[in-house]
């Protein structure tokens, strides 16, 4: 018979080898200790059904999240890249909301900016690039013949990686679309256009007492602006933007994205960056492209908090390549 100290030592030993072994008791305890992952490597709870998602869409191929959304301003289905041979965007389906900032992350060549380009058809200035699939600004898809590509570029503007003023003065720089446009029924209404669209770029009061002043000759971070200014001008409802702030330092940078804040309340805007920092400074959903595929789209604190697709996670956590 075993003496009261050896059976204490003894029934200690069977308890911790019922805990080891994963007992439903020691399930519970760690389960509710906040510890997902069992000695067994099993999961449990939300963390496996997470598991289960993240699976079957990666063995499917499909794109992890909440792809659409109501009142989409712009609604893509199946959208396919091709440029000769090479198969550049692969079935991309995806909502870009009104009045939200959607940022698109994702490595180099993964296909960002391509789809950037098909919302406005710049693809098509491409020689040998073929798109395929649905894509409707307001319902009406932008590929159909009786649209106008000169007024799509109108309603969906573009901010490029690197400032682009023309060779014009500053004043003319904003002044081009609407003159182009006819959205000016005389100077008054030209001059009211250009201090408004400047105002709201926040360039008007370091620019104001020389907009006669060549565009070239402001800073980085002014002339891109300028281009904002330029944009905004023709009164869009989509913006994008391919890197805007690339070429910018810190503080120019940080310029643009309190822009890019104030402009949501008016406009939707899609913003292609490498900055994850700065997507989810800027953004209210976010979207992970990887070798031509959408791979996860949904909320910014949600991606960047709880990515539920592998890939997504691998870049977010730099263990991506």
């Amino acid at each position: 018979m075993n003496q009261p100290g050896e059976q204490t030592v003894q029934e200690r030993r069977r308890a911790d080898s019922t805990g080891a072994g994963g007992s439903e008791s020691g399930q519970r305890h760690r389960g509710e200790s906040g510890l997902n992952l069992k000695p067994s490597g099993r999961t449990s709870g939300a963390a496996a059904a997470a598991l289960e998602e993240r699976t079957a869409a990666q063995a499917a191929g499909q794109t992890v999240g909440q792809t659409s959304v109501e009142d989409p301003v712009f609604s893509c289905r199946d959208v396919n890249v091709y440029y000769g041979a090479k198969h550049a965007l692969k079935n991309v389906t995806i909502d870009v909301a009104r009045k939200q900032v959607l940022a698109m992350i994702g490595p180099s060549g993964c296909g960002k900016s391509t789809f950037l380009r098909c919302l406005n058809r710049m693809n098509d200035t491409i020689p040998g690039a073929r798109v395929t699939g649905s894509i409707t600004l307001d319902g009406l898809d932008i590929h159909d013949k009786r649209q106008d590509v000169v007024q799509i570029r109108a309603r969906v503007g573009m901010v490029f990686q690197k400032p682009n003023p023309f060779p014009k003065s500053i004043y003319d720089n904003v002044a081009y679309g609407p003159r182009i446009h006819g959205l000016a029924r005389g100077r008054a209404d030209l001059d009211e256009i250009v201090c408004t669209s400047l105002q709201r770029a926040g360039l008007w009061d370091e620019v104001k007492d020389r907009l006669t002043g060549p565009g070239t000759g402001l800073s980085g971070g002014q002339q891109q602006r300028l281009c904002i200014a330029r944009t905004i001008a023709v009164q869009p409802e989509v913006i994008l933007m391919d890197e805007p702030c690339s070429a910018l330092d810190p503080i120019a940078t940080a310029r643009i994205e309190d822009l890019i804040d104030e402009l949501r309340a008016s406009y939707a805007i899609v913003i292609v960056t490498h900055s994850m920092q700065q997507a989810a400074r800027v953004s209210q959903r976010t979207a992970y492209f990887h070798m031509g595929d959408l791979i996860e789209v949904g909320e910014t604190d949600r991606v960047f908090t709880n990515p539920r697709h592998r890939l997504t996670e691998d870049y977010i956590t730099g263990r991506f390549g």
